[in-house]
């Protein structure tokens, strides 16, 4: 697979300019987002990550879909002290959600689906639906945090190397399973001057098999008018893993990120 899922990432981020000039400005908002460290000497190491997410702005509905992908190669020395770059990280994921505002204030009912695909995680995949409802706890001019909450469903398979086990002691190396969630959120926005914003989003997917926690905070300095630069520091947190894997996964990233 190697590069070809994030090389179509970055081309659809780039051929969102001329998307965006045909639509309507008040009707639909897109971000892409591209990230790129390139080392060579003593070590070699590459790191790819980018993104787009897409808000559509209809009457009754107010949609966002999202499409995100990391990939890192690391030089690696093996027992004979050859270097070789070996991938050490490849994620992508995809989501879908649809707000239907009520007729209270900055209130909505919400449907929500994602998927997730992990060569390095505690599960290789993972995907979710999920319904629920939405508020909007802070509505200020310069900072706002909405909440969202609700059940779900998700299914998810072990890695084909995974360690963990059942109750009764059997290897879940493979395997797949499923449960019902409970889902929430929160999005923290605070606009702390006309070239600085800071966001702030914790999510959490509570299962009787394992409770995913996923945060990320961020810091977006406006470089002109459309490109900024962003600062984040993402944590996945689970709670149920094998005993010889990190239950806490950590990504700190430096990207552009360009809003038609």
């Amino acid at each position: 697979m190697k590069l070809k899922l994030l090389t179509l990432l970055v081309a659809a981020s780039a051929a969102t300019n001329a998307f965006a000039e045909d639509a309507e400005k008040k009707t639909w908002e897109v971000t892409s987002e591209l990230g790129a460290i390139v080392t060579s000497g003593n070590t070699e190491t590459t790191t790819l990550k980018g993104g787009l997410k897409v808000l559509h702005h209809l009457e009754n509905w107010n949609n966002e879909y999202k499409i995100d992908g990391i990939y890192k190669e690391d030089e690696v020395e093996d027992d004979n002290g050859d270097k070789d770059k070996q991938r050490t990280n490849e994620k992508y994921s995809a989501s879908a959600q649809g707000n239907y505002k009520l007729n209270e204030k900055n209130s909505h009912l919400f449907i929500y689906g994602s998927h997730v695909s992990d060569y390095f995680g505690a599960y290789r995949t993972e995907s979710v639906i999920s319904a629920g409802y939405g508020l909007r706890l802070i509505d200020q001019p310069d900072m706002w945090l909405n909440a969202e909450f609700g059940p779900g469903y998700k299914f998810f398979e072990y890695s084909d190397d995974s360690t963990q086990v059942d109750d009764d002691g059997n290897l879940l190396a493979g395997e797949s399973d499923s449960e019902v969630i409970a889902l929430g959120k929160l999005d923290y926005n605070w606009q702390i001057s006309d070239s600085a914003r800071f966001t702030q989003l914790v999510s959490v997917e509570y299962g009787d098999s394992n409770t995913k926690t996923r945060s990320e905070t961020a810091l977006l300095a406006k470089i002109n008018g459309s490109l900024q630069m962003k600062v984040a520091f993402n944590v996945t947190n689970n709670s149920d893993v094998a005993d010889d894997e990190e239950s806490t996964d950590t990504e700190t990233s430096l990207t552009l990120v360009y809003s038609f």
